[in-house]
């Protein structure tokens, strides 16, 4: 397999799937626990909000659970010299065909490996060979398949081939909704809930998992493979079922009686890393305890050892009500995820939190913060109208009346104009200058109006924030004037160009950037787009520690293909101190509805409402904004 310096999260996966891959391939006592070590470490980079690299750049790859101090090493060894001779040693006698084979449904290592030798797949496009044999029945004629094994593996290349990497959160919640909103058609459904990445809210998603609870397990798992945007129905078993939809999404539904929903809820939300430590814990408080979808088991019956330890728990009460005991079975059942986390002696943990960044200590102590909620945001702070400030990227599609009233409708006391800076190469200073005091005039007249009552029609708006999105230039100064700074209530600045800079020369950028007494709040910081671009290389310790020092803010954009700041360096900078702000960035009235996304990465970042500028009243906002330098 490839490897190279600059690795993105989902070739190091992929990598990493091959190396477990070559594991199974090898005789070897230890090999189980390296393919489970190797597989554990692919699933955590898989679901990172920020790139391995820069993780590896600040010294806190190893930090990231499931990635343990050996492959971390591996991996910095690539980022440092381009390859790891580890790697390269594991893979040698591999054919380099296999690791492409078994990215395809149904094919698995060994199964890719007796292809590569029989079939003498090719290594330069191990796919379409195998395709082209597959279509000759070549496969159909090997020994333990046939053509029903020929035609899924057909399939299972079409489907690879049409499938991007991973979904972005806002459309994996629209296609999910309209799938539950089918299912809730089903009379027996009780419950109904998406599961996994999607319900922990990740910024991209894979396949969807759906869970229901139901009085009738047949009659809702045919219902689901009915549903009308179906391509194929890959299985349907006992409690499960999966179907292909368009876009080539697999949609898993899981069922399951209403008494042990919460467990199954719990189970597959996950994350793989927070089930491991709640497994750890539940095993700290007896060994006999087992946890699954199914609920809390005991593996002997030691029910009133079970009851003597939890007596130490919170509150000195046994968490684990024996209303809800199946003897039968020796399982606790559990209706609500509520009542299976109680009986562990914690909290219950909101699923954003689900990662293993410390939530599950923190339940057990009480400490889990207040996570902020989308009812309390009382303001945009980052919207462009339509008000042509001459700008060499793109404009608003709706005026500033029309993203008024939308802000209306969302009850919002506040929202800052942002359009983008003028143009530097198609203006002098003075032109600039005389645009941004025709635009503030616009500003101050709509402010006369909403506190004077003639805009009638407006009943929670209270000011609107004359703002500007500022380039940041390659070498950190800005294509404003200070004249032009001045008419403005306070600026933003973002990354539009050279994004390839190194770590030193980008960190001096930044800093060089939000010098300027107007500068409050960094934009999109680090500047990726999800699926397309990574974000910057910056020194993310370095960065902080002048924000916090000079009391500017960073923003979480809630851009479904930014999201950004990642919700990892959310946690960090709140950690440091530093007050975030959240922005649509919206360009139509329509994606000013987008905040919530920004919500969930705040909330995945532990953030509270103290935590994000938005949460305060016009008249705290002010004050931060007067009193900042």
């Amino acid at each position: 397999m490839k490897m190279y310096k600059n690795m993105n999260n989902v070739e190091i996966s992929d990598l990493l799937k091959g190396i477990a891959a070559a594991y199974k391939l090898q005789e070897g006592k230890n090999n189980r626990f390296k393919i489970i070590a190797y597989e554990r470490a692919a699933d955590a980079v898989q679901h990172l909000s920020s790139e391995a690299k820069d993780l590896w750049d600040d010294g806190k790859l190893q930090s990231v659970s499931g990635i343990g101090p050996s492959i971390a090493q591996h991996l910095g060894e690539i980022f440092e010299k381009g390859e790891s001779s580890h790697f390269k040693i594991v893979m040698a006698d591999i054919p380099a065909s296999v690791f492409e084979l078994i990215k395809v449904s149904g094919i698995g290592p060994k199964t890719a490996f007796r292809f590569a030798k029989e079939l003498n797949i090719s290594d330069k496009d191990p796919i379409n060979d195998l395709k082209k044999k597959a279509e000759k029945g070549m496969i159909a004629e090997l020994e333990g398949f046939g053509e029903d094994s020929e035609k899924s593996i057909l399939d299972g290349i079409k489907e690879l081939k049409g499938r991007d990497t991973r979904m972005l959160l806002s459309y994996a919640e629209q296609t999910s909704q309209l799938i539950i909103d089918w299912m809730k058609n089903d009379v027996n459904i009780v419950q109904i809930e998406v599961l996994g990445s999607l319900r922990r809210k990740a910024p991209t998603i894979g396949d969807i998992d759906i869970a229901a609870a139901t009085k009738d397990t047949r009659s809702t798992l045919e219902h689901f493979t009915k549903y009308p945007k179906t391509n194929r129905v890959i299985e349907i078993g006992e409690h499960t079922a999966s179907i292909i939809i368009p876009g080539n999404i697999q949609v898993d539904l899981m069922v399951q009686n209403p008494s042990t929903f919460g467990s199954l809820l719990q189970h597959f939300t996950g994350s793989k890393h927070h089930n491991i430590a709640l497994r750890e814990h539940a095993r700290s408080l007896s060994p006999s305890l087992s946890l699954s979808e199914y609920g809390i088991r005991e593996i002997k019956d030691q029910k009133s050892k079970i009851k003597d330890q939890r007596s130490k728990i919170k509150d000195q009460k046994s968490k684990i009500k024996s209303q809800n005991y199946n003897s039968k079975l020796k399982i606790y059942q559990h209706q609500s995820e509520e009542d299976f986390y109680d009986a562990l002696g914690m909290e219950w943990i909101p699923p954003e939190l689900r990662e293993n960044r410390g939530e599950i200590q923190a339940a057990i102590n009480g400490e889990l913060p207040q996570l902020v909620e989308l009812s309390s945001i009382k303001g945009d702070l980052h919207v462009h109208s339509n008000f042509d400030v001459e700008t060499s990227h793109d404009l608003g599609a709706s005026s500033m009346d029309d993203n008024i009233k939308k802000a209306e409708e969302l009850g919002y006391e506040y929202i800052a104009f942002t359009e983008h800076n003028p143009s530097q190469s198609g203006h002098s200073d003075k032109q600039i200058i005389d645009i941004l005091k025709r635009k503030s005039e616009a500003v101050e007249k709509i402010n006369e109006e909403i506190s004077s009552g003639r805009r009638s029609a407006t009943r929670t708006m209270k000011r609107v924030f004359n703002s500007l999105e500022i380039d940041i230039l390659p070498d950190g100064s800005l294509p404003v004037p200070d004249q032009g700074l001045e008419t403005l209530d306070f600026a933003l600045v973002s990354i539009h160009s050279s994004f390839r800079q190194n770590r030193k020369k980008m960190t001096s950028r930044i800093i060089n950037a939000v010098e300027h007494p107007k500068v409050k709040i960094w934009a999109h910081p680090t500047g990726r787009r999800l699926g397309e671009r990574e974000g910057v290389e910056v020194d993310w310790e370095q960065v902080f520690e002048v924000f916090q020092q000079e009391k500017k803010m960073i923003e979480i954009n809630s851009d479904p293909m930014r999201l950004d700041l990642p919700d990892i360096l959310v946690k960090d900078a709140i950690e440091m101190g530093i007050v975030l702000t959240m922005g649509t960035d919206a360009h139509h009235i329509d994606a000013m509805d987008n905040m919530k996304y920004a919500l969930n990465v705040a909330r995945r970042g532990w953030a509270k409402n103290s935590d994000i500028l938005n949460t305060y009243s016009l008249e705290s906002v002010e004050k931060m904004l007067e009193s900042f330098k």
